[in-house]
């Protein structure tokens, strides 16, 4: 089986560089199973886990806020608002940050907070959700 080069950069940081069998990411439109030699594509990313398959290792799990994907044949570039890797996903943090979100659209005072708090809801979710993926492949 082939490979390609992916490349996961967010605003802080480059969080993987490296080569991969097969990559998953939460399209907008849904999720992309990407092999080499894939056709072409740009897309916007939505909240959630990016798994990564590099040869001779073990699945990599990468949670990304958003952003942008890039599909060439041979090179894959995720341009993420914000990329964490998995092993350093926080679930305190995540179940206080939706429990926040899920309060504030309670109580909410203008459209323009409802959407904030709407969108916070969403990225904890989406943390949340790759936690548990995460421990799912551990055990």
């Amino acid at each position: 089986m082939g490979i390609f080069h992916v490349d996961i950069v967010s605003a802080e940081e480059s969080i993987y560089s490296g080569p991969a069998e097969f990559l998953v990411a939460p399209a907008e439109a849904g999720e992309v199973g990407i092999y080499p030699q894939h056709t072409p594509m740009l897309t916007r990313i939505k909240p959630g886990a990016v798994r990564i398959k590099a040869p001779l290792k073990e699945e990599e799990l990468v949670y990304v806020s958003g952003g942008l994907l890039e599909i060439q044949p041979d090179v894959v570039t995720i341009l993420a608002d914000t990329a964490i890797r998995g092993a350093n996903l926080d679930e305190t943090k995540a179940i206080e940050a939706k429990k926040r979100a899920e309060e504030a659209m309670q109580n909410r005072i203008s459209a323009m907070d409802y959407a904030q708090a709407q969108a916070e809801l969403g990225e904890a979710v989406a943390q949340l959700a790759a936690i548990q993926k995460l421990r799912k492949r551990k055990h």
